[in-house]
């Protein structure tokens, strides 16, 4: 059985809006976008293993925002490592084809799709904040991996969403990267039913 992974830069507060860049998205009127720049490390990425077995599971809006920036980076490593792997799209306004290399729109209840994937693949979800909202109120996340920055932005959307379900994990494994990023892993348990 398959699993699903989110793999998220935050702030101490929670935020996890426009981490990469300071244009990548100014919802709301977001001015902070960056943030996360200045503390990366290379030990940041090593759980993120896009590897034999582990597509990538993207809402619309991060599939979009990837798509614009990655295939044109020439110099970074990443670049050929998301271009070969497989992107699955949840998106209920893209059509396909997807213009991206190895790109499939999911099709029908996103759920069930989600659900039908994992039985066969892990997938890591990166940023998508809605669609990982989505999975986690259908129980579809069996890991977070959060790389915890060390700042509060005050402002900017949110993992957690103030009128989500409840959602129990079990702390698994915790590292502290130079740059003061603590990466916590936690595995899902049994879901609360209050």
């Amino acid at each position: 059985m398959g699993r699903v992974v989110v793999f998220e830069s935050v702030s101490l507060d929670g935020v996890m809006q426009a981490p990469a860049r300071p244009d990548e998205d100014r919802r709301g009127g977001f001015e902070r976008g960056g943030w996360a720049v200045p503390y990366a490390h290379p030990s940041m990425w090593e759980d993120m293993d896009l590897g034999t077995g582990r597509g990538l599971l993207l809402g619309r809006r991060t599939y979009e925002d990837f798509f614009a920036v990655w295939p044109n980076q020439t110099d970074n490593p990443f670049t050929d490592v998301l271009n070969r792997a497989q992107k699955y799209v949840a998106s209920t306004t893209l059509r396909e084809p997807l213009p991206w290399m190895n790109s499939t729109l999911l099709t029908g209840d996103i759920a069930d799709s989600v659900a039908e994937l994992k039985g066969d693949n892990n997938l890591l979800v990166l940023g998508s904040g809605d669609l990982v909202r989505f999975l986690m109120a259908h129980g579809l996340v069996d890991e977070l991996i959060l790389l915890i920055h060390p700042l509060v932005l005050g402002a900017g959307v949110r993992l957690f969403a103030e009128d989500g379900q409840a959602l129990t994990m079990k702390l698994a494994e915790t590292k502290a990267t130079p740059t003061g990023v603590v990466i916590a892993t936690y595995r899902a348990e049994a879901r609360s039913t209050d």
